[in-house]
Parts: structure tokens; C-alpha cells; sequence
């Protein structure tokens, strides 16, 4: 960077520095943190609208949600799955009303090894969306990267229908999620250097970040090879390792991390580019699905959090049913 760029820099916090290279999303479900930090895109999943719809301040959705959705005449189980999916996609359209780009919505993370339970759950989030008058373009479908979620997501990306693969810790679901089109694909930097940090029983920082070096792989490979699938670092501990990945197609930051970079004037330097991935020696990595499978099981780190990833999904899911459930008696 140039004493003029440095200059000029200096002169913008952290966090409208990394905007000039890199698309901010907003990592909550947290209204007012949106309007604050303004990202570019928003996502949310059943753990942050469940955090959400403990607030006070966001009780009205579920009230409103439960009211419409107990004219359906479904009862049970479908009656709750119904309550969720409205839910979900409520605080989705509160969110497009702040953001000027897209909201990633999660699919049941259960649907994780059934292909055609992901792909009818997908198509019916886009449906309510369009129920709400936001058309497909606005709106990522979050899938777990399993091989079953990729074949899903594969299916949804010929129908329109554009994902975001998330739970993805590892190369090959990268590589695989890219081979199937998919439009985006979310590594999770913190997690991954939560799993080394215990492993290894050592701390991490800067450029030697297990979750940093995942992504930086991953969007060489992409940007090397001429794949259009976007990257979206998310999952992030410290301002580090936003810094480390600035350039990177998209940041996925939770409020908490966006006050602590709009807070510091210090020059951010680009770490990741097109040009530098272009220079890469790489070889191609050719996967079929016993190949796949292999090497994703052959990584231990992918294999424990990717599992322990659709686990807790899970758990917070249920925990969002009892709620709700709580309030349908």
C-alpha cells in the first residue's frame, strides 16, 4: 500500500476499508445491528432466529407468524414445521427491508443426508418468500455440506434456486460444492481454529490460522481455476483473522467484530486477490463421490466439526420447536 492509499486509508475505519474489496454480511438476526454496520447481505438460521425471538424487542414476529399460521387448519407436527418455515422466513424479509442484497435462510439442518427432503424444503422457503413479494435472486438457501447436501443443492441451482453452502470445513466439500454451481459457499474460519487450538493445545494468529490458511486454499483453488462459486468467510473469533482474509469475496461478521474494526483507523491491506491465485502452481482435484468421501473422512477436523455442526443445528432447531410449541398451548 502506497503512503497516498495509506493516507486515504487511515482516513476510513477498518470496517469501510474491507467493504472497499470485500462484501460485508451481516452475521445476525439483529435488526438494529444491521441498520448500524450496514452490510451489503444479511443471513440468518434457526440458532440466531431462536437467540432473536428471545428478545423482547422481536416477540411481535412470532406473534404475528402464530397467528397467521393457526388459520392453515394443520395441527401436530405440520402444524409446527409450517409455524418454523414462516418464522424463518419473516425475520428473512425484515432483513431485506434493511439490506440492499440477499439474506441467506437455512434449510432444516435434519434434511442433511436426504437429498429430496432439502430440495422440498428449499422450494418451499422460495415460495413463501414469493408469497411476501421477494423474488428467488434475493434469497440463498442454506444447505449442510454434506454429499447428499451438494447433490440437493446441485438440483436447486438448475431450478434457479441458489445456495450457500455452509458447515463446510475442507477442500473437497469446496471443491465439490463449486463442481456442482453452487452459488456460494461459507467456510468457517473459528471453528476450524477452535478444533486445531484444542487439538494442538496452542493458540493461532495471523497468517498461521488453520481457519485463515482453509479459506485462503479454498479461494485460490476457486479463483485459480476460473470457478464463479463465491467464498464467504464466516464463523469468525477475532478481528484477526477478518483482517488476514480481507479480499475474500464475502465476510460473514457478527456485530460484536464490525463495532471493534469501525472503531480502529489502521490500514487494511488486501491479502487475497484474483491475480495472486492466478500465479498459484496448483493441481486439479478430481473427485467422484467414493473419492470424496475418503477425503473428507480421511480429515479429522472436517469430518468431528462438520458433525458436531449439523448436531448443534439440530439441537437449536428443537429448542425453537419447544418454544414455539410453548406458545401454541
Amino acid at each position: 500500500m502506497s503512503v497516498a492509499d495509506q493516507k486515504i486509508a487511515t482516513q476510513l475505519n477498518q470496517l469501510e476499508q474491507i467493504k472497499g474489496f470485500t462484501t460485508v454480511v451481516a452475521d445476525t438476526a439483529d435488526f438494529e445491528s444491521i441498520r448500524q454496520f450496514k452490510p451489503l447481505d444479511a443471513t440468518t438460521n434457526p440458532s440466531l432466529v431462536y437467540a432473536a425471538t428471545q428478545k423482547e424487542n422481536y416477540t411481535h414476529f412470532l406473534d404475528e407468524v402464530l397467528t397467521d399460521c393457526q388459520k392453515s387448519g394443520l395441527s401436530g407436527a405440520a402444524q409446527l414445521e409450517d409455524i418454523i418455515d414462516h418464522l424463518l422466513v419473516r425475520f428473512g424479509s425484515a432483513m431485506l427491508e434493511i439490506v440492499p442484497g440477499r439474506v441467506s435462510t437455512e434449510t432444516d439442518v435434519r434434511y442433511s443426508f436426504d437429498v429430496e427432503g432439502s430440495i422440498k424444503k428449499a422450494r418451499r422457503l422460495i415460495a413463501l418468500y414469493k408469497e411476501q413479494g421477494i423474488e428467488r435472486e434475493r434469497v440463498l438457501i442454506k444447505i449442510a455440506s454434506t454429499w447428499e447436501g451438494i447433490m440437493a443443492a446441485e438440483q436447486l441451482q438448475k431450478e434457479g434456486i441458489k445456495c450457500n453452502m455452509t458447515l463446510l470445513f475442507s477442500l473437497p466439500q469446496a471443491v465439490r460444492a463449486a463442481e456442482a454451481k453452487v452459488q456460494l459457499i461459507s467456510p468457517f474460519v473459528g471453528r476450524i481454529y477452535d478444533w486445531f487450538k484444542a487439538a494442538n493445545k496452542r493458540d493461532y494468529s495471523g497468517s498461521e490460522d488453520p481457519g485463515v490458511q482453509s479459506v485462503r486454499e479454498i479461494y485460490t483453488y476457486y479463483k485459480h481455476f476460473g470457478y464463479e462459486t463465491e467464498v464467504m468467510g464466516a464463523s469468525f473469533r477475532n478481528v484477526g483473522q477478518i483482517l488476514e482474509l480481507a479480499g475474500c469475496d464475502l465476510l460473514t461478521i457478527s456485530p460484536e467484530l464490525m463495532k471493534q474494526l469501525s472503531e480502529s483507523h489502521e490500514p487494511v491491506e488486501r491479502k487475497l486477490t484474483p491475480e495472486k491465485a492466478k500465479s498459484a502452481k496448483l493441481k486439479r482435484l478430481e473427485l467422484d463421490e467414493k473419492k470424496f468421501r475418503y477425503l473428507f473422512n480421511e480429515d479429522a477436523m472436517a469430518t468431528e466439526k462438520t458433525a458436531e455442526g449439523i448436531r448443534k443445528f439440530a439441537s437449536d432447531i428443537v429448542k425453537l420447536e419447544k418454544f414455539v410449541a410453548g406458545k401454541l398451548r
